[in-house]
């Protein structure tokens, strides 16, 4: 049992041990995910040169796409969303701005708990 106890406490102690700037950055995250940061995702042409699309607004990028392929969720109104899919390639990049300034604290993380996501919205198709 002691050592249960040793071996959670160090767990805690080594997870704990986080640099400010990745706190900043996982809260910064979570708001950019909660459509609370304004960002620019802009899709480059390496060949050519050339922006191919410019997605701007309170955009949330998708965190479990595929490789060579990258979603975009905008909120556009109080319940109003657009998702976007493109495809990368080895001469399409993209780059992420984050245009305004947010604040975020290096002392505590944030986390986001919707009870409403828990009751699922059900549609009957026929």
């Amino acid at each position: 049992m002691k050592r249960l106890i040793l071996l959670a406490a160090v767990a805690f102690m080594l997870g704990g041990c986080r640099y400010d700037a990745d706190v900043v950055s996982e809260n910064l995250s979570v708001a950019a995910d909660s459509f609370e940061i304004t960002r620019r995702i802009v899709f480059y042409n390496g060949i050519t040169g050339e922006y191919m699309l410019t997605i701007e607004g309170l955009c949330s990028l998708g965190n479990n796409d595929s490789a060579g392929r990258l979603s975009v969720t905008c909120k556009t109104g109080p319940t109003e969303y657009k998702k976007n899919f493109l495809g990368l390639s080895d001469n399409v990049t993209y780059f992420v701005e984050q245009v305004d300034a947010s604040p975020a604290s290096p002392y505590r993380y944030r986390v986001v708990f919707k009870p409403l996501s828990v009751v699922p919205d059900i549609d009957i198709q026929k």
